[in-house]
């Protein structure tokens, strides 16, 4: 699939602002399901320094400074991507998730030393963050899709549809401070409380899970309904199958994400791949607007 994407951020801000320093993960990273084409980056303002560098996730990060007396901020980014099919597990791979946990904790299968050094990183995503702690609620949660013995990758799944069939989406419930707990206790939330929730369960039964932010395509294939989330940033997460890598899933939409997702970056969760954050030097309060837009371009 082809793709023009284009991501509006703006910034209404009560008084003045007369310097800013800003970090902005926006730009799509190269993956092996993904080419991205050409990104254009425009600020309003001009920014008077800007550079981009590589985070320790491999994400794409541009910081910019403003040193100029401004009322407003403007940040859009347009992209032409492609997306391509992604390899998917067997299904029926009978790795089960306790034999996961142990060779998530001591690595006793044989892999290559690349695979070596990415299931050394994977251990990171098994530990808590800032928006996502370990807890017996949320194993107590879980533990009726990782019953004994079960493969890893089909429990997985009946998580991800257990999500997605016993939560409800609204977008009036939460705030990004919505603790966890609550969200588990009200079965309500949107995406990002939802991929935090899948991987607070994961982790909290010993497994590692990382936060994807990224895009859906904003129009659907004509018979398809349209996913939620879409015209939006969104959010879904990733779990690592020893000896294979990681898969993909959205419990928000309840499916495993294909071409019709733009991956953007992950982490640990959102604190780290927050799309647009920065100090100011400035009074008063600010408005907030986004807009997002995914169109299919055609071959």
């Amino acid at each position: 699939m082809r793709y023009q994407l284009r991501h509006t951020t703006h910034y209404d801000y009560s008084g003045s602002v007369t310097l800013s320093h800003n970090e902005a993960r926006l730009l799509p990273r190269e993956l092996p399901w993904q080419r991205c084409r050409n990104s254009e980056l425009t600020i309003t303002p001009t920014a008077v320094r800007q550079r981009e560098r590589v985070d320790f996730f491999g994400n794409r990060v541009v910081y910019f400074s403003i040193q100029e007396v401004h009322d407003s901020l403007d940040v859009t980014v347009k992209s032409h991507l492609t997306t391509l099919p992604r390899s998917l597990p067997d299904q029926h791979i009978t790795l089960s998730w306790e034999q996961a946990l142990r060779e998530l904790a001591i690595g006793e299968h044989r892999v290559s030393s690349t695979q070596t050094l990415e299931h050394l990183h994977a251990r990171l995503f098994a530990l808590d963050s800032p928006f996502v702690q370990q807890s017996l609620d949320l194993v107590d949660y879980s533990r009726r899709c990782f019953t004994r013995n079960r493969p890893l990758v089909e429990a997985v799944l009946e998580l991800n549809q257990a999500i997605f069939n016993e939560f409800t989406y609204d977008p009036e419930f939460t705030t990004l401070a919505t603790p966890l707990q609550m969200v588990l206790e009200s079965r309500r939330g949107v995406c990002q409380d939802f991929a935090h929730l899948a991987i607070g369960c994961l982790r909290s039964m010993g497994l590692a899970a990382r936060y994807i932010s990224g895009y859906m395509e904003t129009l659907p294939p004509p018979g398809q309904e349209k996913l939620l989330g879409a015209d939006a940033s969104h959010a879904w997460l990733s779990v690592y199958i020893p000896g294979w890598g990681w898969l993909d899933i959205d419990p928000t939409n309840g499916t495993v994400p294909d071409e019709r997702y733009i991956t953007l970056g992950w982490g640990r969760d959102f604190a780290d791949v927050t799309p647009l954050k920065g100090v100011m030097n400035g009074s008063g309060e600010h408005k907030l607007q986004v807009a997002v837009d995914v169109i299919p371009v055609p071959p």
